[in-house]
């Protein structure tokens, strides 16, 4: 993330950390250098349009401890980054609530432009109150709400990327003064509930047309969400026994969508201390929790559970409590209890010191890429989403440490794919799979259940 302390609050002190660069364009650079020599899929940068003030009913705590505020934009990174890798991928976060689709839009066809095919956007529906409120709104809309107006959001960008220029339009003749064909190039004419967009994409299409689309929500509106639309799909689990459920039902999901149950990735949340040895890997994670805050994970949890966790004594049992933020989260700690824990806030506030909503794993290479693998087996998992303590020392550990056991194990790949992210990742070519619903969209498609969410003046000129 595009701020000091993202996931592991208070861990900015620590003197190997170097997250307080996250102003200077080098720190990004070198961290997608750093993760290229690592074979990563790529780097999925997380952002909020908005401060975390549910704990104590303020922000200051959140100010306090620098939880993802100061934060900058995430999308101004990714040129930089491209520039100085070929294969590393980026997903970038951006929500639904409070821009436009259509100057979105051209931001990331340019994106997917400059990267040469290697861009993905994380879609998300905005969960802080705060933004809510400075985009001139009393509140945010409810959870499930939030998603059916996401749902037409997406419909106006897949006709922008997918139904506006037909693949020949652009033809660049020299010798008739003709650069695109405006007969092959269409309006999308969109009248909705939410959005009217009537004209055309002003980008010509991208390597991929749309970005590779990625998702984090594990609520069931979430999943029904990410079935439709996500290539892969971002979660949190406490323990191995509630990912098995969860990948279970995400895959279940996609299959009821139509689509292949392995039509996306799904990456879990984890945060990995590791060194030399065991020994080495427990004296690391003992010293950075010296550094962490439990406070700046209290305000984590409580803007990320919409509950304010001030309100509750220490050692009193969080419960089955409903959320208007991400309902996963609560979940989670609801689901643990059913495996022989009861969380309390304490345990929060020290489990999400390090790694937040994920659990923390800690030991030498070889205990490492056991357990990894061990996830990976019992839960149907494709991968992990990895959180950092310190940055880039826990991106270097790995790096160090634990690829090269994977490699040796034939677990893990030694070179990238060729191609766009979304050829890396899924092998089916650049363009969005024709059991994708954003497929339906593009010239030539199947409309007859894509315009289903617009009024009937919604059509394709194609």
């Amino acid at each position: 993330m595009n701020c000091v302390a993202h996931q592991s609050s208070g861990m900015w002190r620590h003197p190997d950390d170097r997250s307080d660069s996250y102003k200077d364009i080098e720190y990004w650079t070198g961290l997608a250098q750093l993760l290229e020599r690592g074979t990563f899929d790529g780097i999925f940068i997380a952002d909020v349009l908005g401060t975390y003030d549910v704990y104590g009913g303020t922000n200051e705590a959140a100010i306090r401890n620098g939880a993802q505020v100061p934060v900058n934009d995430p999308v101004l990174l990714v040129s930089a980054m491209a520039a100085v890798t070929r294969n590393l991928g980026f997903g970038v976060t951006a929500g639904t609530a409070y821009e436009h689709p259509y100057p979105f839009a051209r931001r990331m066809s340019t994106l997917d432009h400059l990267t040469k095919g290697r861009v993905g956007w994380n879609v998300v529906t905005g969960y802080l109150p705060s933004a809510a409120r400075n985009m001139g709104h009393d509140d945010q809309l409810e959870h499930d709400d939030r998603y059916d107006q996401a749902d037409e959001y997406l419909e106006v960008l897949y006709k922008l990327w997918e139904g506006s220029w037909e693949d020949d339009a652009v033809v660049r003749d020299r010798e008739n003064g003709v650069f695109t064909q405006p007969g092959k190039v269409h309006e999308i004419r969109h009248y909705g509930k939410h959005f009217t967009v009537p004209g055309i994409a002003i980008t010509e299409p991208s390597p991929q047309r749309s970005p590779v689309i990625y998702q984090a929500g594990a609520s069931p509106r979430g999943i029904a969400f990410a079935a439709g639309n996500a290539e892969a799909i971002f979660v949190a689990a406490p323990t191995k026994e509630v990912l098995k459920g969860t990948v279970s039902r995400i895959r279940d999901a996609l299959e009821a969508a139509g689509r292949d149950r392995y039509s996306a990735r799904i990456y879990t949340l984890l945060t990995i201390v590791t060194d030399e040895t065991d020994e080495k890997a427990q004296a690391k994670h003992e010293d950075y929790l010296r550094y962490a805050s439990p406070e700046g994970a209290l305000v984590f949890m409580s803007g990320w559970m919409g509950i304010d966790l001030s309100q509750y004594a220490l050692d009193e049992p969080v419960g089955n409590v409903k959320s208007n933020a991400i309902q996963s989260a609560v979940q989670n700690f609801a689901e643990s209890a059913k495996h022989g824990r009861e969380f309390t806030v304490r345990d929060i506030a020290l489990d999400g010191a390090i790694g937040g909503l994920g659990p923390t794993i800690v030991g030498g290479a070889e205990t490492i890429a056991d357990t990894l693998q061990e996830w990976v087996e019992f839960t149907d998992v494709d991968g992990f989403n990895l959180a950092y303590a310190i940055t880039p020392g826990t991106f270097e550990d790995i790096v160090e440490h634990v690829i090269p056991v994977l490699r040796a194990r034939g677990a893990y790949p030694t070179e990238y794919a060729p191609g766009t992210l979304r050829q890396k990742l899924h092998g089916r070519g650049d363009r969005l799979p024709d059991d994708h619903k954003g497929s339906r969209y593009r010239i030539g498609g199947d409309l007859s259940t894509a315009v289903a969410t617009t009024t009937s003046r919604t059509t394709l000129n194609v």
